[in-house]
């Protein structure tokens, strides 16, 4: 179970950026970590939605375990 973050990269796409642009507010291995489906700090998802103006349920997604 975990949460997932392509819906993140789904808004950059429609946004018209690209997911380095993420690399204003957060680091390399945060982008890293979003990429691969890692756990990251609240303050981060915090960051990302006041940048995307965004809520977080429009950048990730839970997933129950063995659901891909």
């Amino acid at each position: 179970m975990g949460m997932r973050y392509y819906k993140l990269f789904d808004q950059i796409n429609r946004k018209g950026m690209k997911k380095t642009d993420l690399l204003e507010i957060i680091s390399g291995p945060t982008l890293a970590k979003l990429s691969k489906g890692e756990t990251v700090k609240t303050d981060i998802l915090c960051k990302i939605c006041c940048y995307l103006k965004l809520q977080p349920g429009d950048i990730m997604e839970y997933v129950e375990e063995g659901d891909s």
